[in-house]
């Protein structure tokens, strides 16, 4: 299968446990394909899909434009798309994956709509669809302590959904920080006490699910 838009990490052993990566409303950035190549370094292969297709933004009113111009159906074909390509890539029968605020709707939404290919998901400050009985996942979610755009009723209404649904699910939250908090390029949001502990607790998550 052709690679598509996107960017590929693959550990330097040259196979690892699939996992696929979803962005921000940023785009496809330097910060998201940065996670990639982490988590290459840690032995997964890493896929991030380009959900705009090379368009990026850096401010919040470009973010909101290209946020209202992203066909919704069709973003999540092209998540289906990076599924498929990321399973033949690893030659595994499973994928985890990570969603970043905008990516972690899509996220959630892939883990309810093919349910047999993924196994985990890590949710960073974002929220997605309500009914999870299909989903057989577990689940880590990082949220904010201060949230302007996911609020602690949406987080709470995603835990109880996950919940009513049986499936295993662990949110955190993280004092002292807003949206975005575990973006080092977003500079005002940034916490870096919160960003490594994040990531310490997603590595031990991915690691015994």
């Amino acid at each position: 299968m052709t690679q598509p838009d996107g960017f590929l990490a693959i550990p330097s052993t040259g196979k690892g446990r699939a996992l696929l990566v979803l962005h921000p409303w940023w785009g496809l950035n330097d910060t998201t394909m940065g996670v990639c190549t982490r988590l290459a370094e840690t032995g997964f292969v890493a896929f991030a899909p380009d959900l705009y297709h090379g368009k990026l933004a850096d401010t919040i009113p470009g973010a909101e434009a290209l946020v209202n111009e992203l066909d919704g159906a069709q973003a999540r074909r092209d998540v289906a798309d990076a599924l498929a390509f990321l399973l033949e890539r690893s030659g595994e029968p499973t994928v985890a994956v990570i969603g970043f605020s905008l990516g972690a709707y899509f996220a959630l939404h892939l883990s309810t709509s093919a349910p047999e290919q993924v196994h985990a998901v890590v949710v960073f400050y974002g929220t997605g669809p309500g009914d999870f009985g299909a989903a057989r996942a577990a689940y880590l979610g990082h949220f904010a302590e201060t949230d302007e755009f996911e609020p602690l009723e949406a987080v709470e209404a995603l835990e109880s959904a996950l919940r009513d649904a049986g499936r295993p699910a662990t949110f955190f939250t993280y004092p002292g920080t807003g949206h975005w908090f575990f973006e080092p390029d977003r500079t005002q949001a940034y916490n870096e006490t919160a960003a490594k502990l994040a990531w310490d607790r997603t590595l031990e998550f991915l690691q015994f699910t």
